[in-house]
């Protein structure tokens, strides 16, 4: 055994283990605004923060410990001050930052919770259904994607499509298949009002949540019904979308089938995967490390829980996800876009 590699090993292991222990304390900061708080007002001490975000003074003094040693928010040794720079606030105390972090760490509490279902799920080899999940990780979910969605829908990924958004704009319908808490459909109800959105999932405590959101909101063109994939009703759709979620099926060449069947005979499939390469070799890297993680214990359980039990992944990459397009009958497939997160692919029939 080389001891200096042991001890590299071992340190990498003492900063993930901190890291995981810490976790539990941003879901805290997050719920109780001492992130957002430090972020508007600080330089704060621990007295000032905790008196402004109405919290005990000892607990507080332990948090900003633990996020300063984390990196999360800086200290000031002179003042006895805590603040937090630009960078760190976009990532856990501005919910419009399309870097905001903060809905992963509340899906990664569901993850912990539903451990021991996973662990008898790898010795049966059966699946886990996206219901049968701790609540945490769909208002998890939605806190994780609607950032990027915010930022990236409207004003990069649609019109990299070719011709969709003159459609929409003019009056389209489109169909938001696996739409969750309806955050991707509220969206473009919003700005495209003249079109006609709907979204559909299979989960109905999702559908609900997204009904109450779109009648908040005040948007008329933003309807939602509880249905899987495959059975997602209508025809002569401009748009079915699948955002983070066609990996997730069980059959998603049959998924794709069944929207090629709704489309107009000119629209498009778009298509929003995790970002991922082709080869597990080229996944291996931070970005990739996280995906694979969330993909064990949630979307492959998930995918094995459901009817032709194709488990595709969190990773699947271009080609595979091409050859799901191919054989559901697609005849175009190319990627119109890319973030560091997420791949935007154009299928048309």
């Amino acid at each position: 055994m080389d001891e200096a590699k042991l001890n590299e090993f071992v340190g990498k292991m003492v900063s993930d283990m901190g890291a995981a222990a810490n976790a539990a304390l941003v879901l805290t900061g997050d719920k109780l605004g001492l992130y957002k708080t430090l972020a508007k007002e600080g330089p704060l001490s621990s007295e000032e923060l905790a008196e402004r975000s109405g919290t005990t003074e000892r607990y507080v003094r332990e948090w900003l410990a633990a996020q300063a040693a984390s990196g999360y928010v800086e200290y000031d040794s002179g003042g006895e001050t805590f603040s937090m720079s630009p960078e760190q606030a976009a990532v856990f105390a501005d919910d419009d930052s399309p870097v905001n972090m903060t809905g992963g760490f509340i899906a990664l509490a569901a993850m912990f919770k539903d451990e021991p279902m996973l662990t008898e799920a790898f010795r049966s080899g059966e699946g886990i259904s996206w219901g049968d999940h701790d609540a945490c990780l769909f208002c998890g979910t939605q806190k994780f994607f609607k950032p990027s969605y915010k930022a990236n829908l409207t004003s990069s990924w649609i019109p990299a499509l070719d011709g969709v958004e003159e459609k929409l704009k003019k009056g389209g319908l489109v169909a938001d298949i696996g739409c969750g808490f309806g955050a991707s459909t509220l969206l473009m109800a919003e700005t495209y009002p003249k079109s006609e959105f709907r979204g559909f999932d299979f989960h109905h405590p999702s559908i609900v949540h997204a009904r109450k959101e779109a009648e908040e909101s005040g948007l008329e063109n933003a309807h939602f019904e509880t249905v899987t994939a495959r059975k997602s009703p209508g025809s002569d759709y401009d748009v079915v979308a699948f955002f983070d979620c066609l990996h997730d099926m069980g059959d998603p060449v049959g998924a794709l089938s069944h929207a090629r069947e709704m489309l107009k005979p000119d629209g498009t499939v778009l298509l929003v995967e995790p970002f991922a390469h082709d080869t597990l070799a080229e996944n291996l890297n931070p970005v990739g490390r996280c995906f694979y993680s969330f993909s064990t214990a949630i979307c492959t359980p998930g995918a094995l829980s459901q009817e032709g039990a194709t488990a595709l992944g969190a990773q699947a990459g271009e080609a595979r996800l091409k050859k799901a397009a191919t054989d559901a009958g697609f005849t175009r497939f190319r990627r119109a876009t890319e973030t560091p997160f997420n791949l935007i692919f154009e299928a048309r029939p």
